[in-house]
């Protein structure tokens, strides 16, 4: 099993992994071992996609050994291009999509023993339930949702560490066995930023049931994980189609509360929709760190009204002013995308202004290019390519700077960091204000006896650009 792409897919991936173990198979760790090379491909923005691409075809070569038979593409890029994707990709043997995931075994099976499987004719998988959040309760059981679901699996032989015994029954098979795990608390967007077509390939916005949230964490902290990451599309709506918009202030604590769960991490939050309970909420409870993961996108009213979302400099730095009045060292994260069409040089001079200001952890920069089926690519007003490349380098580099200069502020301060490496006496892990894989790390000296997953204080003392030096207490 190949996992491309962002933390949600990695979900993804261990509910097919837990559904193909449950169905007879068995995972193994490389590649050229396996019968079945499945690719669990992103399909967020071009570079995704050609990545997903060449991983198909890398896997495909592995076929000429002898061992592997079939290569199959599952995941957003699968879903995204369906029948289009296997006609322009014959060297993957399948391509599922999401619909196929409740029955990933006996798909996996028919191919191996090999009957052709008929790729899907993508479809708006918006269209698939009611467009009102309220009324998608009842309908939503009726329509598969990636990293949903709640087992419905019976079979006695299914081993024990693909399930908990007691309580709900996640289908999902770790795949990472780290300290820390995402846990998906939602899938979807009902928003419609004009430059993003993730709403048309993973759907309206669906909540999944606080009861099964719980459920998961708590087999997750069986499995010895000491940090949840929770993962959606957007999680300030999280609760608006269970009828309580405040739903994740309440689940918070409960979350933290699970035994073995030391950290409780929020990701993705929309700045128009983050209410001051939710910023009370993540600043303050006990076991929920004050991480703010908050999509701006931009700071100019012009370019952010074009996106079709809300805010400006002044909107996105008074909400920075009131999380860091309750938690003044919070981490704030965030992504801009520079040369958006109709973007002017002073909108890309508020959008730099605004950066110097917000005084970020970290932020990631992407040039904008057109996505198929948005409303942007149909905009007047486009930047040639050289043009979004030059503002893209410069306001990397600005980022860059930044970021080098927050990090310095930090030197002196007491970090809590979970150490999710040792390598020759060396210990490596992230702190508080560092989400996993893209917020950096920091590297702990002084340290005897410690393992993987423990929790240790320390001060910095250095930096490296995003990444931290510290002294263990």
């Amino acid at each position: 099993m190949v996992t491309l792409g962002c933390a949600r897919n990695e979900v993804d991936s261990e509910e097919l992994a837990g559904r193909l173990e449950a169905g007879g198979f068995r995972l193994v760790a490389d590649p050229a071992d396996a019968e079945t090379v499945v690719v669990n491909t992103c399909g967020f923005v071009e570079a995704a996609k050609k990545d997903s691409v060449d991983t198909l075809l890398d896997a495909s070569e592995l076929k000429g050994d002898g061992r592997t038979k079939a290569v199959v593409a599952v995941g957003c890029l699968a879903e995204r291009y369906g029948k289009d994707l296997a006609e322009s990709l014959p060297e993957a043997d399948a391509v599922l999509g999401f619909d196929d995931y409740p029955d990933i075994a006996s798909k996996l099976q028919a191919i191996l023993a090999g009957e052709q499987h008929h790729p899907h004719t993508p479809q708006d998988r918006r269209k698939l339930l009611p467009i009102t959040p309220s009324e998608r309760g009842a309908a939503a059981g009726a329509v598969v949702v990636p990293g949903h679901t709640v087992a419905d699996i019976s079979s006695p032989d299914l081993p024990a560490e693909a399930t908990p015994v007691t309580g709900p029954r996640a289908v999902r098979r770790r795949l990472d066995g780290g300290p820390m795990a995402p846990l998906k608390l939602a899938s979807g967007c009902d928003r419609r930023c004009s430059f993003c077509a993730i709403p048309s390939f993973r759907g309206s916005f669906v909540s999944r049931r606080p009861s099964d949230v719980l459920g998961e964490a708590r087999w997750l902290g069986e499995q010895g994980v000491k940090e949840l990451f929770l993962v959606s599309e957007n999680s300030t709506s999280y609760g608006k189609d269970l009828g309580d918009l405040r739903l994740l202030e309440t689940l918070l604590p409960e979350l933290a509360a699970v035994d073995g769960v030391e950290r409780v991490r929020v990701s993705y939050l929309q700045p128009a929709e983050t209410r001051p309970g939710l910023v009370t909420a993540i600043a303050s409870t006990p076991g929920v760190v004050p991480y703010f993961d908050l999509s701006f996108q931009h700071a100019s009213n012009a370019v952010l009204r074009r996106m079709r979302r809300f805010g400006d400099p002044e909107s996105f730095l008074g909400l920075l002013e009131q999380i860091r009045a309750q938690a003044p060292l919070a981490g704030v994260r965030s992504n801009v995308i520079v040369g958006f069409p109709g973007e002017t040089e002073d909108d890309l001079e508020t959008l730099c202004d605004f950066l110097v200001a917000a005084r970020m952890d970290v932020t990631g920069v992407f040039g904008y290019s057109d996505e198929d089926g948005t409303e942007a690519a149909t905009y007047d007003g486009k930047l040639d390519e050289d043009e979004i490349r030059a503002r893209t380098e410069h306001v990397t580099r600005l980022v860059e700077e930044l970021t080098a200069q927050r990090a310095e502020e930090r030197i002196g301060e007491t970090l809590t960091v979970l150490l999710e490496s040792l390598e020759d006496g060396q210990a490596e892990g992230r702190a508080d204000h560092q989400g996993p894989e893209v917020d950096g790390t920091t590297t702990v000296t002084g340290l005897t006896g410690a393992r993987i997953g423990d929790f240790v204080q320390a001060v910095v003392v250095g930096s490296d650009g995003v990444d931290l030096v510290a002294e263990a207490v």
